[in-house]
């Protein structure tokens, strides 16, 4: 079996694994039944990458073209075969073999993208870190996202993380997060971000339509909740104005780190997007940020906080990094689109 076969079918697993049945059965159809008989199907068997969801994520990609078709009402048999409506496994594949065959162009462009999935619900492993940061620091922060597509997770500081009794964050926002969450409870701080910026190759506005029918259609059409916390996202994201650079990581990291502020603690942080980079800007990237730790002070501090896919164990570690003391420190794991956090016992400063 070709790895184009293999990467659909860990997506299939994936998706199963994230609550998304329709997504399960719709990989698994592309894996069993896909063929170079028309040019997707040929660009596809010849991608020139790793096409797993480690790597290029193939089927993200091509699933978010279609699902974009659909969003944008764009190819009726298509429309018919997705949720809410449910058909038979020939249907569904009579529509999406269709479908690329009538809208070719539209996408083999959309291919050309890594998808852009922005998921909110990652601020649950996220918001907990930049507490422990602020409680062992008792500074303000200073915040910077690689990877940060629409900015929505920019304003993590903005959005509530509900565990039992307590509300990490701002208890009456009208993003309300609410994990299942493993392990003892995080430190619980008074968070002040005094400057905050994201990049992204690609940012996504989402005040132009066109952009945010992208942000969606990576969503899976069976997820409605996602699609409703996304909504709140965005409002709160254009409410805010944070703006994301068009930049690569690698000169927005120079950039940010070439000006340690006194008094403030600085937070290098992204969520499922180290894999996208090539290795040299991987090993470039790890390197830019450790020599600015090591010039780091207990006086302006350096912390690098990711939440990045591993095969160390389930879902995806939420490791922090942290200068001038040289710790690695895994916060957590995290199921990769944040519905439940399993923290671990972590030794503190507080």
């Amino acid at each position: 079996m070709s790895d184009l076969h293999d990467a659909f079918q860990s997506q299939a697993k994936a998706c199963a694994d994230m609550g998304s049945p329709f997504m399960e059965r719709w990989c698994n159809l592309v894996a069993e039944r896909v063929e170079p008989d028309c040019k997707v199907g040929v660009d596809l068997f010849s991608w020139p990458m790793d096409p797993s969801n480690r790597a290029s994520a193939v089927p993200l990609r091509f699933a978010g073209a279609f699902h974009a078709l659909v969003l944008q009402g764009t190819d009726d048999a298509l429309i018919a075969a997705y949720p809410p409506n449910t058909v038979s496994d020939d249907m569904l594949w009579a529509a999406i073999h269709g479908a690329m065959r009538r809208h070719e162009r539209f996408i083999l462009e959309w291919m050309k993208s890594p998808p852009q999935t922005n998921e909110v619900r990652r601020c649950n492993a996220l918001i907990p870190a930049f507490h422990l940061i602020a409680a062992e620091t008792e500074m303000p922060l200073r915040t910077s996202e690689i990877g940060a597509s629409a900015g929505l997770n920019l304003n993590w500081d903005r959005y509530a993380v509900r565990i039992g009794d307590q509300v990490w964050g701002n208890a009456d926002s009208a993003m309300q997060l609410t994990p299942d969450w493993r392990g003892p409870l995080p430190p619980l701080a008074d968070v002040q971000v005094v400057d905050r910026a994201g990049c992204d190759l690609n940012p996504i506005d989402p005040s132009d339509p066109d952009q945010r029918l992208r942000l969606m259609s990576y969503l899976w059409a069976d997820q409605a909740d996602r699609k409703a916390r996304t909504d709140a996202a965005i409002e709160l994201a254009l409410a805010a104005g944070h703006p994301v650079y068009k930049h690569d990581a690698l000169s927005f990291l120079a950039d940010r780190l070439a000006n340690p502020q006194p008094g403030v603690a600085h937070v290098i942080y992204h969520s499922i997007v180290w894999q996208y980079l090539p290795a040299e800007a991987q090993a470039e990237g790890a390197r830019l940020i450790a020599e600015a730790g090591a010039k780091a002070t207990t006086d302006a501090p350096l912390f690098w906080l990711t939440f990045e896919g591993d095969k160390n164990g389930e879902g995806a570690g939420v490791v922090l990094k942290s200068w001038p003391d040289g710790r690695t420190r895994e916060l957590a794991r995290a199921d990769f689109h944040g519905r439940w956090v399993a923290w671990n016992k972590v030794e503190t400063l507080v």
